[in-house]
């Protein structure tokens, strides 16, 4: 014999449900990566996206990033060339298109590289960023025109270039074309190299594969997020390869800063003052002082 419903399993417990529901968010929490520890969301962002208590620097989205680094209200964001969708017609265990679709529609970006022009205390600057949300920040064909598309407006607008590094390597989807745009990238440097103009690359987690073996690693100077994973091939496969143990913290930006593949590993909260004064000391242009360029703590709306 079935229980009669009455108004307290009707109405009160849905109604319960739904409050709590309302009150909970998902995100209220974060876990930190390295110690495990459980720190609310809003103190991870207002710290820039840096657990308090372990200094891990968690990785954040392009927008987020260009949001905390160029001054308020002097973003513009620079068009980017279209570039063929699928040209290899490859697909795995999903199509390269459904891939791309499903990656654009999370991040709200066309690909792994956004690029913008604005201001740094003052200064003048063009930034190319990297983001890791989109297929792991893969570089392909349109990861390679962006650059290139940026180099070119720094030179068209005698700015810096800054360059946030990030990603898998290559895009293997694309094969061959995705290897081109390494030679493609670096004669782009060159050129910002011939017009004497800085180019500044910050090597975030991670940089790793043809991204390290060309555009990441031809800076005038070369700055590193503490922690960040940057190399060639994978730790694994280096110890397979040469049959030994290697150090502890290999391929840290720390390690590499003692072996002289770093110049700077900079925190995230000090990176944006240290990218200022490069730029005046670069360009002979002291860094402006005024409260129109102070920051603000990023804000939830630069994720999306």
């Amino acid at each position: 014999m079935e229980t009669p419903m009455n108004w307290i399993t009707a109405v009160v417990r849905p109604k319960v449900r739904t409050l709590l529901r309302k009150q909970t968010s998902e995100n209220l929490w974060i876990k930190c990566p390295e110690t495990g520890e459980l720190v609310f969301q809003k103190d991870v962002e207002a710290n820039l996206w840096v657990i308090p208590g372990s200094k891990h620097h968690l990785r954040i989205t392009a927008a987020q990033r260009l949001s905390i680094t160029l001054d308020l209200g002097s973003q513009e964001d620079v068009p980017l060339p279209d570039v063929p969708v699928d040209p290899l017609r490859f697909r795995d265990k999903k199509r390269y298109v459904d891939r791309l679709k499903e990656a654009r529609a999370m991040t709200g970006l066309q690909d792994a590289v956004k690029v913008a022009r604005g201001t740094l205390e003052g200064i003048p600057v063009t930034v190319a960023v990297q983001d890791f949300h989109f297929m792991t920040g893969s570089h392909g064909m349109a990861a390679g025109e962006a650059i290139i598309t940026a180099a070119e407006a720094a030179i068209s607008h005698r700015t810096p270039l800054i360059l946030f590094a990030c990603g898998g390597g290559m895009r293997m989807q694309e094969g061959v074309l995705s290897l081109m745009q390494m030679p493609r990238t670096t004669v782009a440097v060159r050129r910002l190299r011939a017009a004497k103009l800085p180019y500044l690359v910050v090597l975030t987690d991670p940089t790793t594969g043809g991204i390290t073996a060309s555009y990441a690693m031809l800076g005038d100077v070369h700055l590193a997020e503490p922690g960040a994973l940057i190399g060639f091939a994978g730790q694994r496969v280096i110890e397979q390869t040469i049959r030994e143990k290697l150090p502890e913290g290999f391929q840290r930006a720390e390690y590499l800063k003692e072996h002289g593949m770093v110049d700077m590993v900079v925190p995230r909260a000090d990176m944006r003052a240290t990218l200022a004064r490069l730029c005046g000391l670069l360009t002979r242009r002291p860094a402006a002082k005024a409260a129109s360029v102070v920051k603000k703590p990023i804000l939830a709306a630069a994720a999306k």
